[in-house]
């Protein structure tokens, strides 16, 4: 079975740690082994607790993290225990990229025509303050991939759809307040937020802001030549 469908595959064993909520709607977060990995997937074996297809669960490889869906499940037995295939969630980068086949690197996929490239996501620790205003109880947190136009947060216990929170960041001096609405949700790794009331002026000050930042990933790759 295959994680990543026709996608070309390598024979690796590579350790990993993964996240999520598993089938007892318990948090876990454990060591793991990636196999037969492509650019887009992997199967990964030896975890301990049971998932369902459609989960989405957290990897890490070395310092490099990426949210995947589970697409199938089997008991591996043994000491492969629970096994599953799992494809990276639009916009991922591939954590194991630099162990794959040079081959393979050259396929990786173009990002969408539809991605808003004008607000460039930035893989960096930004810190930001939500707070429901109707418990009136600030969370300071670290985004861990951000935009002009929202962010994505870490968490075990995500809030449900829909929520609507204050926000609080910097943009150099500038304190900006703004509404922001929970758009994504995925128990045990974490929760997509749109900055739904910031102004769009606002939003390119904030894009600019995160490109000063982080200069690299404002820049397009170098085209791979075959």
């Amino acid at each position: 079975m295959s994680a990543s469908g026709a996608a070309p595959r390598a024979t690796l064993d590579l350790r990993i740690r993964v996240w999520g909520m598993g089938a007892n709607d318990q948090p876990f977060h454990q060591n793991a082994t990636a196999q037969n990995v492509s650019i887009t997937g992997a199967c990964i074996s030896g975890l301990d607790h049971a998932l369902k297809v459609g989960d989405v669960i957290g990897v890490q490889y070395e310092t490099k993290k990426a949210r995947c869906k589970v697409i199938w499940v089997m008991d591996g037995a043994g000491l492969k225990k629970v096994q599953v295939g799992v494809q990276l969630v639009a916009d991922q980068e591939c954590p194991w990229v630099s162990h794959l086949p040079a081959g393979m690197r050259s396929n990786l996929p173009a990002p969408p025509a539809d991605n808003r490239r004008k607000f460039q996501r930035h893989k960096m620790s930004f810190p930001l303050e939500f707070r429901d205003e109707r418990v009136n109880t600030p969370m300071r947190v670290n985004a861990t991939d951000i935009s002009g136009n929202g962010c994505y947060v870490e968490t075990a216990m995500p809030l449900h759809l829909s929520t609507v929170l204050r926000v609080d960041f910097w943009i150099d001096q500038e304190r900006v307040s703004s509404s922001a609405t929970i758009r994504t949700r995925d128990p045990g790794v974490g929760m997509g937020v749109e900055f739904s009331g910031l102004p769009a002026d606002t939003k390119e000050r904030f894009q600019a802001h995160l490109d000063k930042l982080d200069p690299g990933l404002s820049k397009p790759g170098p085209k791979v030549t075959k």
